[in-house]
């Protein structure tokens, strides 16, 4: 039911999104607006844009479509100070034109303010499918940054109105803008998920130079980090204690052996919000077994 819910949220709001950008009396209201076949070298990349534009069996497929129709949406772009446009929405469109062999696509051009344009550029990419934490921390924290350009205080009702498109709650929109703090290095190691999200998390809570030294020790041990190394290496840089010669102690540090127990959702789903993945679920579980663990610990000392 809570998945159900979600789509149809996530439909309701990309129905709203095209109904104004095609059409209405709110569109006409964002300034010059025009449908034009522009030249695709004309056509720039958005400034930081976060997804990624891979040449992979999506791309195989759009480039067919476009091969055989041509591109059927206009993609969305605004006038460029440097000359030529900014793509805002068609970024994949461009790239599958390019390689189908067109000289051209069509563009709705609108005169969209900076955080006019990163906020649609965010809406009209987030409910792609198989995007990346790195992409969605990067676009998460753009649209943040957007909104509070625009006047909206920082706060649970923001970070819900960023994850508004995607159906995601203000607590996890929270941990993927803090996760955006990683260096490139780790972002991409959580993308490979050589390093967890939680993890990932409570890392991005260190300088920039403690993460290199967590880098550099992952790269030369080969090492996961647990959660529960993860939580100290985190405790130690909020105290001003971590050091290299730390970060590489705690990695060497044997893990518990696993042990994996499954819980039935019958029995715990009461406790937990319809629109809770399993992942928040396991990360709130393990959290508050480590706040009882810390507890039962004081008492018995």
């Amino acid at each position: 039911m809570g998945s159900n819910a979600k789509t149809g949220s996530a439909a309701k709001i990309r129905m709203e999104s095209f109904d104004d950008l095609f059409g209405g009396s709110a569109a006409q209201e964002n300034g010059i607006e025009q449908i034009i076949n522009a030249p695709l070298a004309e056509l720039h990349t958005f400034k930081d844009h976060p997804f990624r534009v891979e040449d992979d069996e999506k791309m195989e497929e759009t480039t067919e479509s476009i091969r055989q129709h041509g591109v059927l949406v206009p993609g969305i772009a605004r006038p460029r100070a440097g000359g030529g446009y900014e793509i805002i929405a068609g970024h994949r469109r461009k790239r599958g034109s390019e390689l189908a062999g067109k000289t051209g696509m069509p563009v709705i051009v609108r005169n969209y303010t900076d955080d006019e344009a990163t906020i649609i550029m965010v809406d009209s990419n987030i409910q792609r499918e198989n995007i990346l934490p790195s992409e969605k921390a990067r676009a998460y924290k753009m649209k943040y940054e957007a909104m509070k350009h625009q006047g909206k205080k920082s706060g649970r009702n923001t970070l819900d109105e960023v994850g508004e498109a995607a159906g995601e709650n203000a607590k996890k929109v929270q941990r993927y803008i803090w996760l955006s703090r990683l260096s490139d290095e780790l972002l991409e190691m959580v993308d490979t998920k050589k390093l967890g999200f939680s993890q990932g998390v409570d890392i991005s809570f260190l300088t920039e130079e403690a993460q290199q030294w967590v880098w550099a020790v992952i790269k030369e041990k080969n090492c996961n980090i647990s959660m529960a190394q993860s939580v100290k290496i985190k405790e130690y840089g909020k105290s001003g204690e971590l050091t290299f010669a730390m970060v590489d102690m705690i990695l060497a540090e044997e893990k518990p052996k696993e042990r994996k127990v499954t819980l039935k959702a019958d029995k715990i789903s009461r406790y937990f919000a319809e629109d809770c993945s399993s992942e928040e679920i396991e990360d709130i579980i393990i959290r508050l077994l480590d706040e009882w663990s810390a507890t039962n610990g004081r008492k018995n000392q």
